[in-house]
């Protein structure tokens, strides 16, 4: 039996997994959440897949320590990854990752709990969505807009609209799984 996927997902083994066990998947971690911010900042202009196959570099770079230690790295050591070509060689990119672990650090002491923050946004429960092809998903919201107004306020970088709706789809704060895929 043949599983019924998203039509976004390639037959690429890395997709797959990626689509099969945590795209749309409620996420609360912390630490998660703030890598998939992140990652999704880094993809602003390229493919997910791109950043897919370089996310195991962006892990040992940054998302492998406490967001303290991300928030705490220095210019130039911003500066020296960019010799590394499994990351995105943007240093832009890269600086907003330490930018936005020192925003998310200031967001903690005003609300303690960002998880439950960034939940808040969609009345801490799954919005599911009727898709029935992917191409009709929207690529933002209000939703969307209104969290990355508030994040941009709060000092973070990279999170426009359609970066936030992307965020909100992989940590399963919105349900765009098409209607005849296996994991709906």
């Amino acid at each position: 039996m043949t599983i019924q996927r998203c039509g976004w997902c390639s037959n690429d083994p890395l997709y797959i997994a990626y689509h099969d066990q945590e795209w749309g998947k409620a996420e609360h971690d912390e630490a998660r959440l703030f890598e998939m911010l992140c990652l999704e900042g880094q993809q602003a202009g390229l493919s997910w897949i791109t950043v897919l196959k370089k996310r195991e570099h962006y892990r040992s770079h940054f998302f492998q320590y406490p967001i303290t230690q991300v928030a705490a790295l220095s210019d130039d050591q911003l500066e020296n990854k960019l010799s590394d070509a499994g990351l995105i060689r943007h240093l832009g990119k890269l600086r907003a990752i330490r930018d936005n672990a020192i925003a998310w650090l200031k967001l903690k002491d005003e609300v303690n709990n960002v998880p439950a923050w960034l939940w808040s946004f969609v009345n801490q429960q799954t919005l599911d969505n009727d898709v029935a092809n992917y191409r009709e998903a929207p690529a933002q919201t209000e939703i969307s807009q209104r969290l990355s107004k508030t994040l941009k306020k709060h000092g973070f970088k990279f999170v426009g609209p359609t970066t936030c709706y992307a965020f909100m789809q992989a940590v399963g704060m919105v349900n765009d799984h098409e209607n005849h895929c296996h994991f709906k």
